[in-house]
């Protein structure tokens, strides 16, 4: 399947993003370069990343080298600030708690609020290639709808559920400026930072100055 493959539509609505996935996560991959991972501290993570307006090749090639660095660094999701780029897109290769792979990109990310009979919250554990070696139990909704705009610019909406819901929350914090670690208590958060801390990452970080 070509990287439009997503566009093929689920309900009118949704995106399929379970099919072909390995041929698709491995086109992506093997065009990329992998990248160093941000992390907690460098300011382009703690701010909101700009819109894309503009879909072209080198968009293209940047979305190949998420998929490259998510491999490297053996993550579900990667946003566009973990690896220094201040633009409002991830990718993502996840299964949900059903064992389905999903794998897709998000442009332009807009979770959608959900109504209080869909919010039933799971309190996993939560970690994240930036904030290295360490992990926390956080409390989100098991449901999730994102939308937004595919690598050819034209609408999308992506659902998961379960552990892939984690992710797409997860992920769209991050254009926003947000990390896990900022929705734990101060006492949460102070164990996640002792954590990385006396952890080593396994795969390339860029230091903060």
């Amino acid at each position: 399947m070509s990287q439009q493959g997503t566009k093929q539509r689920v309900d009118d609505e949704f995106i399929v993003d379970t099919e072909d996935c390995e041929e698709r996560e491995r086109a992506f991959r093997e065009r990329g370069t992998a990248r160093p991972i941000t992390v907690y501290g460098n300011p382009v993570l703690h701010k909101e990343c700009r819109d894309v307006t503009v879909f072209d090749e080198e968009l293209a090639r940047l979305v190949d080298d998420m998929f490259a660095s998510q491999r490297a660094a053996e993550g579900v999701g990667l946003a566009a600030n973990q690896i220094g780029v201040d633009l409002k897109v991830f990718v993502y290769d996840c299964m949900d708690d059903e064992g389905v792979r999903h794998v897709g990109v998000v442009c332009n990310p807009v979770l959608e609020e959900l109504p209080a009979d869909r919010r039933v919250l799971d309190d996993s554990n939560e970690g994240c290639l930036s904030v290295p070696t360490a992990y926390a139990e956080l409390a989100r909704p098991d449901y999730a709808v994102v939308r937004g705009q595919g690598l050819d610019g034209e609408p999308i909406a992506v659902r998961g559920t379960g552990y892939f819901a984690r992710c797409l929350q997860h992920e769209t914090d991050h254009l926003y400026g947000y990390l896990y670690i900022d929705r734990l208590s101060k006492r949460d958060r102070k164990d996640v930072l002792k954590q990385m801390a006396e952890g080593t990452a396994r795969y390339e970080t860029v230091p903060n100055d």
